[in-house]
């Protein structure tokens, strides 16, 4: 069969064909979610539902309902409260190893990193739940010094790497953090080749059609894991070559054929682009000039038309209306542009504002 890579990732993704009713189950099929940008990151799982808004999101996630904690990469990623621990007993010295060379410029090797955690420990249990800047008030009444974003920033990331803490609710719009075994207490451990192959399998389905250099760069696992993840779920997986490249799927894949022309405003670090680091199926390489300095086609807020990556949006919040701007790489012909409208109106519904559109 020939594949149609775009449309089909718009439908293991849950863009479209998508049956998902909370947060809770988009994270969870999808795995993990980048979530730096935290308001980027709620869109994202409200593309993925119907009848969800903003508000909902915020709620799933002060309920601990999905958490939010620094697990591949590094970076930042909503979780499933039952997959927060294997994922990062899995991915975490991976992410350790890559952060080898701040721990030592900042002085964050033991004891002094076991120190910090434990007076973190200390400040937090019983169900306290800390912001960055509490938490730094804690260490320096100790004499442990956390001038500098970098420091502060690397040992609150070791110690969610070390699963001593993850996100808590939020204090109005302050992010604070919590004790991990307190906020995801059922959490599961795995043994390591069962962790790397519930990761393959988990993401070759929700994000496949994918090639094996897409997983690497999504979960952060070298190449050997990757390929050792495949080795052991291959049995359900399909495999087809396009162009002389292996695409891994789980099959069955869902039915594509004579699918009517939808767009989506994706917000910065959707999965739909975040998620590969091949983007010729779904990105004009003659774009690139259009982007940033760096032509890096993953990190912008990107308008999807059909599968392909069709111009860039910005959209600006106001008292009682939000203004969305279009930046096509070309003219839109006119079902273009009213499937932009609509896809502008569902933004607009999602964080409950009236929609202008420039």
């Amino acid at each position: 069969m020939a594949l149609d890579i775009s449309q089909l990732r718009l439908a293991t993704q849950g863009l479209t064909h998508s049956s998902f009713t909370s947060p809770l189950e988009v994270v969870k099929w999808l795995t993990a979610v980048q979530s730096q940008d935290y308001g980027g990151a709620k869109w994202a799982l409200g593309l993925r539902m119907q009848g969800v808004s903003d508000a909902n999101v915020d709620h799933s996630f002060n309920y601990g309902a999905i958490l939010r904690t620094h697990v591949m990469r590094p970076t930042w990623h909503f979780v499933t409260p039952a997959d927060i621990r294997w994922m990062l007993e899995l991915t975490a010295p991976r992410v350790h190893a890559l952060n080898a060379y701040y721990y030592h410029k900042l002085g964050l090797v033991e004891p002094s990193a076991l120190r910090s955690n434990d007076l973190i420990a200390v400040a937090l249990e019983g169900g306290r739940h800390l912001t960055r800047v509490e938490l730094a008030a804690v260490l320096q009444n100790a004499g442990i010094p956390t001038d500098g974003e970098l420091r502060m920033s690397y040992i609150l990331m070791r110690a969610e790497l070390d699963r001593l803490i993850c996100s808590g609710p939020r204090h109005g719009k302050q992010f604070t953090y919590a004790l991990f075994d307190e906020r995801a207490p059922q959490a599961k451990s795995l043994p390591h080749e069962e962790a790397l192959a519930e990761l393959t399998r988990r993401y070759f389905t929700s994000h496949g059609p994918a090639l094996i250099k897409d997983f690497v760069w999504w979960s952060g696992l070298t190449v050997s894991d990757a390929k050792a993840g495949i080795d052991m779920v291959k049995s359900r997986l399909d495999q087809e070559v396009v162009d002389g490249e292996t695409y891994w799927f789980a099959p069955p894949l869902p039915d594509v054929c004579n699918v009517s022309l939808t767009a989506h405003l994706l917000p910065n670090y959707d999965e739909y682009m975040i998620g590969y680091t091949d983007h010729r199926t779904i990105f004009d390489p003659q774009n690139a000039p259009k982007l940033d300095p760096k032509n890096q086609p993953v990190y912008g807020h990107f308008i999807e038309i059909d599968g392909q990556i069709a111009g860039t949006w910005k959209r600006t919040l106001r008292k009682n209306t939000v203004v969305i701007e279009s930046i096509p790489f070309r003219p839109f012909n006119p079902s273009e542009s009213e499937a932009f409208a609509i896809a502008a109106q569902r933004f607009g519904e999602f964080v409950g504002l009236e929609v202008t559109i420039l």
